[in-house]
Parts: structure tokens; C-alpha cells; sequence
């Protein structure tokens, strides 16, 4: 198995998209690239812990490959947005690839250029590309959040 790490805005939609994946075995939504250890969701939102809502991805490479994750992410959200996604403003909302070896990096410093270069955006690119450092696994209530709004709202017949 390995591991991948995206941050695309809020990570609850970003999660649900990843784990439709054939060949993703496991997803945990956290925050990462900040310098607060442990941090809350409530400190996140602060925007004072430098982190940002991220989406850690346990794939098969034999099943899977990260440039096929690659696509993924670049599909979910919009890469040209500064510190935001939509309505979400703020540094935890940032769009970051956080690369876990050498290979990661090539692969996502080739799949930015050609995101770049492929004419669908009117704004350049704002995706950071940044080593991989601890990933703080997010509140069990943020866990499969939007499987588990689905799954309430089946139980309640809506």
C-alpha cells in the first residue's frame, strides 16, 4: 500500500471523491503543513495553525497509480483559487499536493505543469507542491462525513 495527501478546500467532498476510486483501500481527512501539534478543527478554522484540511488516500499501486490520484484531485476543485474553495476562505482551504517521496514530486510537479499548460483555466495555477510532513487525523464526526449525511438521510426516508 501507499499514501497519498491532497488538500482541495473543505475535505468532505474531496474525501467522498476519492473513496469512489477503485483501488483506494482508505481515506482519513486531517490537517496538515501547519506548525500546531494536535490541532482542532475549531483551531484549524482559525486560521492561526497554518494548517489545511487535507485528505490522506491509502492506495494499491498495483491496482491504482498516483498519477490516476493526480487526475482525481485536479477534477475535485479549482487549482487557480488562492486560500479558498468556493465560500471557504482561508490558508486551511489552500490547494496543496503534499508529495511522501521523490517520485510523488516528479509526478506532481509534471501533473501541475500540464494542468497549467492544458487551457481549461483563465488563472494560473496556485497549487503548492510541499513534502509531506504529520498528518493529524481530523474529529471521528469528519470521518465519511457526506457517506454518513447520505446514510442518515436513507434512515430518515429523505
Amino acid at each position: 500500500m501507499a499514501i497519498a495527501t491532497f488538500a482541495a478546500g473543505c475535505f468532505w467532498g474531496v474525501e467522498a471523491a476519492f473513496r469512489k476510486i477503485e483501488g483506494v483501500t482508505d481515506t482519513r481527512v486531517g490537517y496538515t503543513g501547519g506548525q500546531t501539534p494536535n490541532p482542532s478543527y475549531d483551531a484549524v478554522c482559525t486560521g492561526r495553525t497554518g494548517h489545511a484540511e487535507a485528505v490522506e488516500v491509502t492506495y494499491d499501486p498495483a491496482r491504482i497509480g498516483y498519477g490516476d490520484l493526480l487526475r482525481t484531485f485536479w477534477e475535485v476543485h479549482d487549482p487557480t483559487q488562492v486560500n479558498r474553495q468556493g465560500p471557504d476562505v482561508g490558508t486551511q482551504y489552500r490547494s496543496a499536493i503534499f508529495v511522501h517521496d521523490d517520485e510523488q514530486r516528479r509526478l506532481a510537479e509534471e501533473s501541475r505543469a500540464a494542468e497549467g499548460n492544458a487551457g481549461r483555466h483563465r488563472r494560473p495555477i496556485a497549487t503548492e507542491i510541499v513534502e509531506a510532513g504529520t498528518f493529524w487525523p481530523a474529529e471521528d464526526y469528519h470521518q465519511q462525513y457526506v457517506e454518513k449525511k447520505r446514510g442518515l438521510r436513507g434512515l430518515l426516508g429523505l
